[in-house]
């Protein structure tokens, strides 16, 4: 006795998919960061606290008067409240003033 399997059948297949992007507006590199703050995104894995202290450090001995916004500001950016901590991380950048952005991500 033979058994008749039955699979789902589709008039159109597009492996591709339809693109539904907006272009976004990039700004480009700013040229240095005299009196700019920096906003230090962080996922908490891979040594980030001394590597940020490093960079920290290096970045004021050449621009005396940058500013730094901790990782410890904007939360794991990659832990379990990672949605959150994204969706909240447009107007934290804006309310600390950030004009740039370091991001570390553990290996």
């Amino acid at each position: 006795m033979s058994q008749s399997y039955s699979e789902p059948k589709y008039a159109v297949v597009w492996p591709l998919g339809r693109r539904d992007l907006k272009p976004l507006r990039v700004q480009g590199p700013i040229a240095d960061l005299r009196g700019k703050t920096v906003g230090q995104l962080w996922d908490r894995l891979f040594r980030g606290d001394e590597i940020f202290a490093v960079i920290r450090e290096k970045l004021q001995e050449r621009y005396p008067d940058v500013k730094f916004v901790s990782y410890d500001v904007f939360g794991n950016i990659q832990g379990p409240d990672e949605p959150d901590v994204i969706a909240a991380l447009p107007e934290l950048l804006r309310r600390h003033g950030c004009d740039v952005v370091i991001t570390g991500i553990g290996a």
